[in-house]
């Protein structure tokens, strides 16, 4: 009995994250596999030997939300409760920060930002120390925390559009679209990871590039609902017991496609700076061997890797089954 209560106590967890993920689990699996690929040859082998695990592990940050009181502000940042232009002049270091707004302020209003530099140091330390396990959990984490970064409702205080009378835009954006159109998706990027030499800026740069996409959003929702009666707009479904109200699918479609290909951007444009940081970490670091705490790294792997390497390229992931991300999975997001 006992043991059925805790079981039940983790599907009511999960499901709270389920609804309230940032990039939703699809999203973030995706992100991740994607970076490894735009990974140097000298630690790329590395982080696909542990690819499954790092997928798998990219949620992660979002079940902790529903157990840790201090983890939702690390995920976002209200812009507008530090000023009509934050995304500008707040400063980019924590303890300048602190001084400036105090760290109460910080913690209430969010602060993923920061939380992605000091994330990034734990990485590198990681790495100097040859910490094969330290290395995948920061690894995951870190990815996570970029990702939310660069999506746009976690920038500003209106985060689900409730204060413009557009609850729920932020599932529909990070998760429902995702989920209906990512076999449209380009799932590639010639970009290469690149050495960072201010991370902080690049994280800022960020920041501003997802904040500068509210505007468009909430604008779209409200031309496209012009179409729709509440009825075609709307669906209600039952959730834990309780009538939950959600967009159909046939809004989400047609608000797709009034976004054109934003949110596919903001996903490569994720990608794309987590295996910057990535590899910032490891040159900071020292550039240490990986192939030291992988040595099982075998010649079927480096076919796997140049597989899908080649796949990848030609943004063939999806047709060839190779997206871990929209494989089978003993737990699904409901829309």
């Amino acid at each position: 009995m006992v043991m059925m209560k805790k079981i039940l106590l983790s599907i009511c967890l999960l499901s709270v994250c389920l609804v309230m993920s940032s990039w939703g689990f699809l999203g973030h699996k995706t992100v991740q596999q994607l970076a490894i690929y735009e990974l140097p040859q000298s630690i790329r082998s590395f982080f696909f030997k542990n690819k499954d695990k790092l997928v798998y592990d990219s949620p992660r940050p979002d079940i902790r939300r529903s157990t840790e009181s201090t983890e939702a502000t690390k995920h976002f940042i209200d812009l507008e409760m530090f000023g009509k232009n934050a995304a500008n002049e707040m400063p980019m270091d924590w303890k300048t920060a602190v001084k400036k707004y105090t760290k109460d302020s910080l913690l209430k209003y969010g602060y993923v930002p920061y939380h992605v530099i000091y994330m990034q140091g734990k990485l590198t330390e990681a790495f100097k120390e040859k910490n094969k396990d330290s290395i995948l959990f920061y690894a995951a984490d870190l990815g996570h925390y970029i990702s939310d970064a660069n999506v746009p409702l976690h920038t500003t205080v209106n985060y689900d559009g409730q204060l413009t009378d557009q609850k729920g835009i932020h599932s529909l954006w990070e998760s429902m679209i995702p989920e209906i159109e990512i076999a449209n998706y380009t799932l590639n990027s010639k970009h290469t990871a690149t050495y960072l030499k201010h991370p902080d800026q690049a994280i800022w740069k960020a920041i501003r590039v997802a904040a500068a996409l509210v505007p468009i959003m909430l604008q779209k929702e409200k031309e496209v609902s012009k179409s729709f009666t509440d009825e075609q707009k709307y669906r209600t479904q039952i959730r834990r017991g309780k009538p939950s109200k959600s967009y159909t699918s046939e809004f989400a479609k047609a608000y797709a496609v009034a976004l054109k290909s934003s949110i596919n951007d903001q996903l490569i444009a994720s990608a794309d700076l987590v295996a910057d940081f990535y590899y910032t970490a490891w040159v900071d670091a020292g550039k240490p061997n990986l192939e030291e705490i992988n040595k099982e790294f075998s010649t079927e792997d480096n076919n796997s890797l140049n597989e899908e390497l080649k796949l990848y390229q030609k943004n063939g992931l999806i047709v060839n089954d190779k997206l871990i991300s929209k494989k089978a999975s003993p737990v699904k997001e409901e829309f």
